[in-house]
């Protein structure tokens, strides 16, 4: 399966291209530059408005970040990935319960739990 179709199996289509095009950029974007990133080559053009509600949902939904810019707001990811999506939508979801299951995963397989306690090193 790909990456996409994880993706907008957590979000609407439109969510995840806009998530896509979101994090396609190192710096924050604007809703405009959004909007001629999902525009180009697109049958149907999307209206300003549409991705500026979108934007403004994912960034009340904690998927996106957001910041004064010179007219309206630049926006930029708080989550790296589909997965990171998924983990977090977990854990405000589930908390310590989610936690304890992935504990005990994690002892039962080894490679996962080495991988587990590198990942804890690193921070």
């Amino acid at each position: 399966m790909a990456v996409g179709d994880d993706l907008e199996k957590l979000l609407g289509p439109l969510e995840a291209e806009v998530m896509r095009a979101v994090w396609t950029n190192k710096e924050p974007v604007t809703p405009r530059q959004v909007l001629e990133h999902l525009n180009e080559g697109r049958a149907q053009p999307l209206a300003y408005t549409t991705v500026m509600t979108v934007m403004s949902r994912l960034a009340e939904k904690e998927l996106l970040g957001r910041s004064p810019a010179k007219r309206g707001w630049a926006y930029e990811a708080l989550v790296s990935d589909a997965a990171g999506i998924a983990v977090r939508d977990v854990m405000r979801d589930f908390g310590a319960a989610a936690l304890a299951h992935f504990v005990a995963e994690s002892r039962a397989d080894p490679k996962l739990r080495r991988r587990l306690e590198k990942l804890l090193r690193e921070d």
